[in-house]
């Protein structure tokens, strides 16, 4: 029975790999974000998201957003000139891009709104573009296109294919038209017609 004992407890211990690439897992993840970022000393963004993963192993290595996130960019006064908000967001903080998925919205300085679903904003160049479907709302019409180019206020930018320019009023129906409350059931026209201005 000694004999026994003693031959089971010499036998190898098994041990699992060692786990040599930390690609896959993030670096920091962090909940419930609202936080402020600056670069060379001035306040330039502040992020809120739900969810903020960093993988600095990962190639290229980057921030991950993936239960959205939403974006306030600051000028040098430190007055908001951009909000952006996106489904989904990766930030490749070698190359200083950001990378925005999913449902896009941005809205500028001067009220314009645009949205698409993916968008690319270059930091080193200042940039933002896009090669997807774009529809900007301005003051008095909507413009959409395919693919663009903006500076990173989007307050200059170049819509490359065109695809409508929809004008629209802020006009109340005159004083003479029906609601349909006050037409009475017999007496609805059997066909209305459109007529042109």
């Amino acid at each position: 029975m000694l004999l026994l004992f003693t031959s089971c407890s010499r036998g190898e211990k098994v041990f699992g790999e060692a786990v040599t690439e930390r690609d896959s897992l993030p670096v920091l993840a962090t909940y419930d974000v609202n936080t402020l970022i600056s670069d060379s000393g001035l306040i330039r963004y502040r992020i809120v998201a739900d969810e903020w993963l960093i993988f600095d192993r990962k190639i290229p290595s980057h921030w991950s957003f993936e239960k959205g996130v939403y974006l306030e960019k600051f000028d040098e006064n430190h007055v908001v000139d951009a909000d952006i908000k996106a489904d989904t967001a990766y930030y490749y903080d070698n190359d200083r891009l950001w990378e925005l998925r999913g449902d896009v919205a941005i809205k500028n300085l001067k009220g314009e709104r645009f949205n698409t679903e993916l968008l690319f904003w270059d930091e080193k160049t200042q940039r933002v573009y896009s090669d997807r479907f774009i529809r900007i709302e301005q003051v008095d019409k909507v413009v959409t296109g395919e693919g663009f180019e903006s500076n990173q206020s989007m307050t200059e930018y170049t819509i490359f294919k065109p695809g409508g320019v929809f004008y629209f009023e802020d006009t109340q129906a005159p004083t003479d038209s029906l609601t349909t409350e006050e037409v009475e059931e017999g007496d609805k026209p059997e066909e209305l017609k459109l007529e042109e201005e």
